[in-house]
């Protein structure tokens, strides 16, 4: 990946994140209005919701502008890592809002009241409209934050949807309780891919070795180039996600001293996944590497 490519790609990253607060919070100053208005509880209580993602949105945002930072002596690798933060703060932001959607979804459920259905319709035609333009720009997305951000983003533009639909039904049927139902449904769903989203975070935070790149058949590959007799002390992780580190060291055969064509060959295994920092290191048969294992 080149610098350019990853430079013009936080850019974007960041205008997204942007968008996506501005609509977010916009839209939860109207909800806060139509839920008083159509005296819905279901719809007060979104906005309590969305007044918290809106918070999560605006620091996520904060995060993707802190990445951009260079290296300096303290982070040598830069602050990209910093925008794990806005994947992990709007995780868990989205837990606590799809927690407090389904607590109240569950006792609409079992106490259902009576909305002005019509004006739920209005309130839902534009919450999806909103919600649809932020997804459209962030589906392309490919930061752990922008995908848990776009999750957001899905997760209001469906409960929208069930709004529309509840509140349709309920203009022609007295089934009060079909809003709570299809609500409760679309948490769950959503409550799924934030968690799969937020294994992901966590995996790179523990520097474990990024799901697309197979480290053995790597090393498989690695050994079967004439000059290298083997590979040890194999390090692999992400920084953020998507520009990930290795390091090794490739033991040579005697006599052996084309170093430069030797890494070259190791580097082309690595050319279609995202390695931005790799470090080989040229190590003689029977030499100590002088390092634990």
């Amino acid at each position: 990946m080149s610098a350019g490519h990853n430079h013009d790609h936080q850019h974007g990253s960041s205008g997204n994140l942007k968008l996506a607060f501005f609509l977010n919070l916009s839209f939860t100053i109207i909800e806060i209005f139509g839920g008083f208005w159509t005296n819905s509880i279901a719809i007060l209580t979104d906005s309590v919701h969305d007044l918290g993602d809106s918070i999560s949105l605006g620091l996520a945002w904060y995060f993707e502008n802190l990445s951009k930072k260079g290296r300096t002596p303290l982070h040598t690798y830069g602050y990209r890592r910093f925008r794990l933060m806005g994947g992990l703060i709007t995780g868990f932001m989205l837990l606590i809002g799809l927690s407090f959607v389904l607590y109240h979804a569950v006792l609409r459920l079992n106490h259902p009241q009576e909305v002005n259905a019509q004006g739920m319709i209005w309130l839902a035609v534009l919450g999806v409209a909103f919600n649809g333009i932020a997804v459209l720009r962030m589906k392309h997305g490919t930061s752990l934050t922008e995908k848990l951000v776009s999750w957001h983003l899905i997760e209001d533009a469906l409960g929208w949807i069930a709004v529309l639909l509840g509140a349709g039904i309920m203009m022609i049927w007295d089934v009060p309780f079909i809003d709570p139902l299809l609500s409760i449904c679309i948490s769950l769903f959503v409550l799924w891919n934030v968690i799969r989203n937020l294994k992901k975070v966590f995996s790179v935070i523990l520097q474990t070795v990024p799901e697309d790149f197979d480290i053995t058949e790597f090393e498989r590959k690695v050994t079967e180039v004439s000059e290298i007799s083997s590979i040890h002390h194999v390090h692999c992780w992400s920084i953020d996600g998507e520009s990930h580190v290795l390091s090794a060291h490739l033991v040579v055969n005697h006599g052996v001293e084309n170093y430069a064509e030797i890494k070259a060959k190791v580097r082309d295994f690595l050319d279609e996944h995202h390695f931005e920092h790799v470090t080989l290191e040229i190590v003689k048969e029977g030499e100590s590497c002088r390092i634990a294992p």
